[in-house]
């Protein structure tokens, strides 16, 4: 069998491949971004004395919106400056959703990955470098994700803010059943870490290294009947078809924060075990990078 070497192409000076050409890409199938299952709501939006936008899209599982930007070539100041200024008109139209910025360029240079980066953690901002291979008389897209947005904390999980609480709060709230549940998820988690304990807030129980500083990649909320867990993972085709498939009970997935919220009735862990422990140990891994 012959083999025959992929050559990388640039659109940017490519006689018949257009920044158009990119768009109506990405417009037939969001998921090539690898930003989710993202549903297109529009293609060049106008926008208010700021030019057209070049593509809007929202996630289908919840209401966070993309404001997306392709470029050729390499990153500029204007076509930086013009993401940030059609998220920002967006959002103001639009307050009742979630907005995220999305620069799309073939070569995203260090010098302006960290230009960018000072802006993450203050405006939501995800930049993804594209690189379109030939092979014979047919072309392929690549994206890859070089800046992804910085997750802000929770408000609740800032513990300075936190009133603490202890075992007997949550004996009173809750109950029994779902304070054991909590206790065997925690044990599953100090298999992997020793060092990591509950800690007793008024809202939710965390955890907390032995010095006690916070580590919520999981969070714990007992109720009478029920508990319920959030793991703080990305969510993935993967991920959603392990838990359609096992049946648990996925309250909703926050995109926002990064988290599951699923409800555990007695028994579960049991029934769910290796689905549980998978999840415990992704949220550990994904957020001790």
């Amino acid at each position: 069998m012959r083999y025959v070497k992929p050559e990388r192409v640039w659109i940017s000076s490519h006689p018949v491949l257009s920044e158009r050409w990119v768009q109506e890409r990405i417009a037939e199938d969001t998921s090539l971004l690898g930003l989710g299952d993202l549903v297109l709501k529009d293609k060049e939006r106008l926008q208010p004395q700021a030019g057209r936008l070049d593509l809007l899209c929202q996630d289908a599982d919840s209401n966070r919106r993309y404001e997306i930007e392709v470029q050729l070539g390499k990153t500029d100041e204007s076509h930086v400056v013009r993401t940030i200024e059609y998220w920002d008109l967006e959002r103001k139209r639009y307050p009742q959703y979630e907005h995220t910025a999305v620069i799309v360029a073939e070569d995203i240079t260090g010098r302006f990955l960290n230009v960018i980066s000072l802006f993450n953690g203050f405006i939501p901002l995800v930049a993804i470098q594209m690189q379109a291979v030939q092979l014979g008389d047919q072309v392929s897209l690549i994206f890859t994700k070089v800046l992804d947005q910085v997750r802000l904390g929770l408000v609740e999980e800032d513990e300075a803010t936190q009133e603490a609480t202890d075992r007997s709060y949550w004996e009173k709230r809750a109950n029994k059943a779902s304070l054991e549940m909590m206790d065997e998820m925690i044990s599953i988690i100090r298999g992997f870490d020793p060092n990591l304990s509950p800690k007793y807030n008024k809202f939710y129980v965390g955890l907390a290294d032995k010095t006690g500083h916070p580590s919520n990649f999981i969070l714990f909320r007992p109720k009478k009947d029920w508990l319920r867990f959030e793991p703080r993972v990305e969510t993935s085709p993967e991920i959603q078809e392990k838990l359609e498939g096992a049946g648990v009970d996925v309250m909703d997935y926050d995109a926002r924060w990064g988290r599951y919220r699923i409800r555990l009735a007695k028994g579960d862990i049991r029934k769910h075990d290796a689905l549980i422990r998978d999840l415990l140990r992704r949220a550990y891994d994904e957020n001790s990078r």
